[in-house]
């Protein structure tokens, strides 16, 4: 595909949202927790709403929240880009591969986002897609700032990783449709799994850009990131998102 101008490129959003949420240890189902006056879920719906370059928004979900997801999040909201909703798999993978099954065939690029990852901006959304265009795909990512070990059954160390080329990769992961279609569907006929899109690309061959990212991106899996998450939402809202820029490696 040759360079376009950003306000043709075409991009459809999936966001799995189909996990069982079991850490977060309440009732309600992880995606519509509240997090200040919307659900996570609808927050970061909002988010990628907001991008006109996105055409369309897949969520996908376990079919038992469908109407939940139609009911008070798309209809409250009015997310015209949410025209449907796949069912979620048995594994991430398989939910992601739902999603992708419902993309216009003609879209440029999918966008893969995690339903409960709401502190994307839009600084951020503009510069994976941008990095997408210069390869088969992108990712976003932050350095990691702890000491990593890899640790064995036993619960002894095995080695010490060099931090200085360590990232620890975030979503959204961006990718050109026929190549993240091609590389689920021969994920598929390997009977290979994975918990990250970008490895079924990088084992194709294909070429993945890390963009630097923000540590305010964080997935909200426990109790505690809820807290967090609530401090994150009121600074960004207070700063207008303005200052979420980061320099793009």
């Amino acid at each position: 595909m040759g360079k376009k101008a950003k306000g043709s490129i075409k991009v459809v959003a999936i966001l799995p949202s189909a996990g069982q949420g079991k850490r977060i240890g309440e009732d309600i189902k992880k995606p519509f927790l509240a997090l200040g006056e919307k659900s996570i879920l609808a927050e970061t719906i909002e988010r990628l709403h907001s991008i006109e370059y996105i055409t369309e928004i897949i969520p996908v979900l376990q079919e038992r929240d469908m109407e939940i997801c139609l009911e008070d999040i798309v209809e409250r909201y009015c997310f015209h880009k949410i025209k449907r909703i796949a069912p979620g798999g048995y594994e991430r993978q398989d939910s992601v591969y739902n999603g992708l099954k419902l993309v216009d065939p003609r879209s440029d690029l999918v966008l893969i986002h995690d339903g409960v990852r709401p502190f994307i901006t839009r600084d951020l959304i503009e510069m994976i897609i941008k990095g997408a265009l210069e390869g088969d795909g992108a990712v976003l990512g932050v350095p990691v700032k702890e000491t990593i070990k890899e640790v064995g059954r036993d619960w002894f160390i095995k080695r010490t990783l060099q931090r200085n080329n360590l990232w620890s990769i975030h979503t959204p992961q961006a990718f050109r449709y026929s190549i993240i279609l091609n590389a689920y569907e021969k994920a598929y006929r390997d009977n290979f799994y994975s918990t990250d899109d970008a490895s079924l690309v990088e084992r194709m061959g294909g070429k993945v850009k890390v963009v630097m990212g923000s540590y305010d991106n964080i997935k909200i899996t426990t109790p505690e990131d809820l807290i967090l998450g609530e401090n994150i939402l009121k600074r960004q809202k207070e700063r207008g998102y303005a200052d979420q820029k980061v320099k793009n490696y």
